[in-house]
């Protein structure tokens, strides 16, 4: 499933879900599966799910050099940049305001927040989610995950945290935004990183794609050199509709199966720097584009883009499917759907005209860094 647990196919796993802070009734998810014992190394034991468990002198050592401190700070931190997300959307909207939808998932496996803005001044629909959750692998997911050489079995318990975001645009001239950042680990196996932001546009304004992509190229490069041509080409081949011969947007960056860097540093570290660009990446063009007219022509098609956008969702996306097949909750699943979308007979755009020059784009990915 897009390389066992990715970007929407751990949202899938745990319901797109999002969680802003422990609440009080949560604390009893805290207690680690058996064999996921952290020592008193741990300092932050009083909300972490991946924290509270019965004590083992000095600490334990898991999951590929991993201790249970780090699992526990990158709980934390997807919980601290949701936060700040919300935040920045808050005050960059003036009017949209996000509503909590705090639940858990049956037997103490999980909890999380769904956070939704509708009808604010920029984003007509917006969602921020977090999420933290353990379980036990499926006989399907191991085997895939043993088909890419991971050492992984049928039963074997996971853990799982991660943040994603999408935000559908009032305005026909300023662009969709989706992100995420997650964390994966197997007891007594492997953990790893993944992630990505792309840019859906209904309206090509080449300055802002090449903006977008140079903000991600400078986080890559910074890590790893020569990573972002092969992260932005994942993102062109997973963000694409086949039946439609095009991409959704103009991409981004898209990375899975993160566990190490050539240099030795931290994937954590990486994917942190991620998350804390999303919205230093795309505040700047919404706040740029928020102002500019449109006529009604322009918001028919961009009704008409975001059914393709749903498309790729429910058609494409393993992570979405695997959702709505009973694994997720529904409503956290399908939250990144477009609030309103249209389709249209034949709805071809004229030669010439900027609606066709999109299209160009979109069969044909440019190298906008």
């Amino acid at each position: 499933t897009m390389r066992v647990l990715s970007v929407f196919t751990l949202a899938g796993l745990i319901g797109c879900c999002c969680a802003f802070t422990s609440p009080p009734s949560v604390a009893k998810l805290c207690a680690a599966p058996a064999g996921w014992a952290c020592g008193p190394s741990s300092p932050r034991v009083g909300h972490s799910f991946s924290a509270r468990a019965g004590s083992v002198p000095g600490g334990r050592q898991l999951l590929g050099g991993l201790k249970c401190s780090e699992r526990e700070e990158w709980e934390e931190f997807v919980l601290h940049i949701q936060k700040d997300i919300i935040q920045k959307a808050e005050e960059a909207d003036g009017k949209g305001k996000f509503i909590e939808d705090r639940w858990e998932r049956p037997n103490d496996t999980g909890y999380g927040i769904t956070r939704v803005m509708e009808g604010g001044n920029i984003w007509e629909k917006a969602a921020c989610s977090v999420s933290v959750v353990r379980g036990k692998l499926s006989k399907e997911r191991a085997a895939a995950m043993s088909s890419r050489g991971r050492d992984a079995s049928e039963g074997d318990a996971y853990f799982a945290a991660a943040c994603s975001l999408v935000f559908h645009s009032a305005s026909p001239v300023v662009p969709t935004f989706r992100s995420d950042v997650r964390y994966f680990e197997v007891v007594g196996g492997d953990g790893w990183y993944g992630g990505g932001a792309d840019l859906t546009p209904y309206y090509l304004y080449d300055e802002d794609a090449e903006a977008f992509h140079r903000f991600y190229k400078g986080i890559c490069e910074k890590h790893e050199e020569g990573s972002y041509a092969k992260y932005k080409k994942w993102c062109d081949d997973y963000f694409y509709i086949p039946a439609r011969k095009e991409h959704r947007g103009v991409g981004g960056i898209f990375f899975d199966d993160l566990a190490s860097l050539p240099d030795g540093s931290s994937p954590m570290a990486f994917a942190k720097e991620v998350a804390e660009g999303f919205m230093p990446s795309y505040l700047p063009i919404a706040n740029k584009r928020k102002e500019e007219a449109f006529t009604q022509e322009q918001r028919d098609w961009q009704l008409l883009r975001r059914g393709r956008y749903l498309e790729f969702n429910l058609l494409y996306d393993r992570g979405v499917r695997f959702g709505l097949d009973g694994q997720g909750r529904t409503e956290s699943v399908m939250v990144s759907a477009p609030p309103l979308i249209a389709w249209r007979y034949r709805a071809d755009p004229e030669p010439g005209t900027e609606e066709h020059r999109l299209c160009g784009v979109l069969a044909e990915p440019r190298e906008w860094a």
